[in-house]
């Protein structure tokens, strides 16, 4: 591979996405060398355009949220309910490598662009869907989203303490996972298809994403009927410091209890009290141990206690907010942040694949695109002349 060839140089993508689950899957094709031809109804396109309150920002103009997970793509808009849009869509899927939707199921067939329909057109085409709750079963038809597929997975049930209140994890996990979970199909599809020849469908649901996250979890409850819980770990957790707070995970250590007693300069091994001898009494005695560490860990600094923890080999990190992070030099050293040239917004600044190739690395050859900034050009590639690109937009199937 050249200096300057990316993994999926010479891939089209028609890409039906919008909000995140969609467009995070297509944004790291783009970002890895594929041609993503973003489709989008005219007036309004991606709901993600707007979704989010923007105070700062101008009028009409997309805020972060769209601009987070839309470079590298191309905006063409198009009413595909019409007679004319749709004769456009059929005549880009001649030419394209892959189709990916995130509508509920039965939406893109109900549109005439399902996978049968589609692939009598262009057998080599691979055929991608990010659902919900998937095509069939009895949630099928209800529309999919991150924060209702926490409930219904069992990942809002588990909390650090019974007694917490349940509550909504702040990033969305479903839709991040299923995006990327749906990126590996069209991957292993690509993979397929080089051999065979042949297309395929790929599906993905959000509800089987965050049953897999949990598959550890799962196994001992399918298998011995109990359950894991990572957050309730009794030697690990997030304590109050005279000046914020650190996380302490002590694990994968003969006696991390010992450990944590030196780190703690509490002048006593609480390991060798029988009460706290063996994992199973660590457990049954996790609040006790808890308040001992609070109490310790409110006396000092959070520097002081990282010193102390990462002298005894224990695994442990400040909490920070994401700003902090963000300034963080080893984020810079890993380039986890790329800017934008946008003919609206100037300079935007994003996050960065998190793929690291040696023989290629990402590149922002396209800032995301402004509503319809290039449907003639798509067009125009695909065998439509001036004046049938004039008609569409006239009669307002093109925007």
């Amino acid at each position: 591979m050249s200096a300057d060839a990316l993994p999926l140089d010479g891939v089209t993508v028609l890409d039906f996405t919008q909000v995140f689950m969609g467009p995070s899957c297509t944004q790291m094709m783009g970002d890895y060398g594929a041609d993503v031809i973003k489709v989008e109804r005219p007036g309004t396109g991606d709901l993600s355009r707007t979704s989010f309150p923007d105070p700062d920002g101008r009028d009409g103009l997309d805020g972060p949220i769209f601009l987070a997970i839309n470079r590298n793509k191309r905006s063409v808009c198009v009413d595909v309910r019409a007679p004319e849009g749709k004769e456009v869509i059929l005549r880009l899927v001649r030419t394209s490598d892959v189709v990916v939707s995130n509508f509920r199921g039965g939406v893109m067939e109900r549109l005439g662009f399902g996978y049968d329909d589609l692939r009598a057109i262009n057998p080599r085409l691979i055929w991608a869907s990010g659902t919900g709750f998937g095509t069939s079963g009895p949630y099928s038809h209800k529309g999919g989203q991150d924060v209702i597929s926490q409930a219904y997975s069992g990942v809002m049930w588990r909390r650090e303490s019974p007694d917490l209140p349940l509550s909504v994890y702040p990033t969305p996990l479903g839709d991040y996972t299923t995006g990327m979970h749906l990126l590996q199909g069209v991957l292993l599809a690509l993979l397929s298809r080089a051999r065979t020849g042949e297309g395929q469908k790929v599906e993905v649901a959000m509800y089987d994403s965050m049953l897999h996250m949990q598959m550890q979890e799962a196994c001992a409850q399918l298998n011995r009927g109990y359950e894991v819980n990572w957050a309730s770990m009794p030697l690990s957790g997030v304590f109050p410091t005279s000046d914020g707070a650190i996380c302490m995970v002590a694990a994968f250590k003969e006696n991390p209890l010992r450990a944590v007693c030196a780190a703690l300069e509490m002048g006593e091994d609480l390991s060798l009290r029988e009460e706290y001898s063996t994992m199973e009494g660590q457990f049954q005695r996790r609040p006790q141990l808890q308040a001992v560490f609070r109490q310790h860990y409110a006396t000092n600094t959070t520097a002081h206690w990282l010193a102390r923890l990462e002298e005894q080999d224990i695994l442990c990190a400040p909490v920070r907010t994401l700003e902090e992070a963000l300034a963080d030099e080893q984020t810079a050293v890993n380039g986890m942040v790329v800017e934008m040239d946008h003919p609206d917004a100037g300079t935007v600044r994003a996050l960065a694949a998190p793929i690291l190739l040696s023989g290629a690395r990402m590149n922002v050859r396209q800032a995301p695109p402004r509503l319809g900034e290039h449907s003639s050009e798509v067009l125009r590639e695909h065998g439509f002349d001036d004046a049938q690109i004039t008609a569409l937009m006239q009669g307002g199937t093109l925007q």
